[in-house]
């Protein structure tokens, strides 16, 4: 039972990261995208129905670690409280900004919230993926399970690393997605971006993936690292070559074979001490009681495939192209 509610943990992070990465890349995005406040305005309603859907996987996440896992949600939140303080105020920010932009009919209002939503888009990202690298990497953590390193503990050049690959990554996502949502210049802008930053994410993509293998100390490359090595080479082709439906398929599969190899490495641990390896915290050692974990699993099985089946053909309604510049607010 450990096991599968590991395995939900992974999944829901790697729900949220394929879904709000497009999120998070047109955020980053609009502004150069669109160029003024029909550009940017059309730009953000291509993700103003589900961005705050997209969101909520988050909280699940968050929500699994703590019925799931209490020892890891315990020794990960109060050790990563700087990162997730941040976080907080990141997401924060990206909300109201996609909600204020278009309040007030004012160049310096819409300005000052772009620039929000450009920083926030891209630190959040950032920040989630140096958390779930530290998890794997390695954190000081003592017999009792408790945190006690710095800051500094928390941005080791691997983690660093392995959140600039997840900001990378979701701008070609978001810059593949505009491309097939909006029209005219604002869609050739999107595929110049994607076509620019695209080999500089393949590349960051590339160094996680083996450095993430390198950190497990295992022998062959698993699913999801070669997973996530195919899919990244076969976003930049796609891109290159203009097939955006299959582009977007492939930058999502790159998102979530990142996520997954992270996760597959960890596995038994779910964080692993820098200390002492006997220090690791695991899947055994952290868990809820087996008659929670049963619990859980039924509500599970009866509520999830309701939320995935809504979420899947609220997609399908919003699938077309914006037919002509919005001239509304971008919600």
């Amino acid at each position: 039972m450990t096991t599968f509610w590991f395995i939900v943990v992974a999944v829901l992070w790697t729900g949220f990261l394929f879904l709000e990465g497009f999120d998070f890349g047109v955020g980053a995005l609009h502004g150069i995208v669109g160029r003024d406040d029909a550009g940017r305005r059309e730009a953000l309603h291509t993700i103003a129905p589900v961005w705050d859907g997209n969101e909520v996987w988050l909280i699940t996440a968050g929500a699994a670690m703590f019925a799931a896992f209490p020892g890891w949600y315990a020794t990960a939140f109060s050790g990563l409280y700087p990162a997730l303080v941040l976080l907080l105020m990141a997401l924060i920010l990206r909300g109201v900004g996609i909600e204020f932009w278009g309040r007030r009919d004012s160049a310096r209002w819409r300005r000052t919230w772009s620039w929000a939503l450009v920083a926030s888009s891209l630190v959040a990202p950032l920040l989630v993926g140096v958390a779930l690298a530290d998890f794997a990497y390695g954190l000081p953590i003592d017999d009792q399970q408790e945190f006690v390193g710095n800051f500094w503990d928390l941005v080791p050049l691997y983690s660093v690393v392995t959140g600039l690959a997840f900001v990378a990554m979701t701008l070609v996502h978001g810059a593949v997605f505009l491309s097939i949502k909006v029209h005219g210049e604002l869609h050739r802008r999107a595929i110049r971006i994607a076509r620019i930053v695209g080999p500089v994410a393949a590349v960051l993509v590339i160094a996680m993936t083996i450095w993430t293998h390198a950190v497990a100390g295992s022998g062959f490359l698993n699913l999801a690292e070669l997973a996530s090595l195919a899919a990244v080479l076969a976003a930049v082709w796609l891109v290159m070559t203009g097939r955006w439906g299959w582009a977007f398929v492939a930058t999502g599969v790159t998102i979530a074979s990142m996520v997954l190899s992270i996760f597959t490495n960890l596995y038994p641990n779910v964080m692993v001490s820098s200390l002492n390896e006997a220090n690791n915290l695991t899947v055994s050692n952290v868990a809820s009681a087996p008659y929670s974990l049963k619990v859980m699993t039924v509500i599970v099985a009866i509520f999830l495939p309701g939320v995935l089946a809504y979420q899947a053909w609220t997609y399908h309604v919003l699938r077309r192209r914006l037919r002509e510049p919005v001239a509304a607010q971008p919600h």
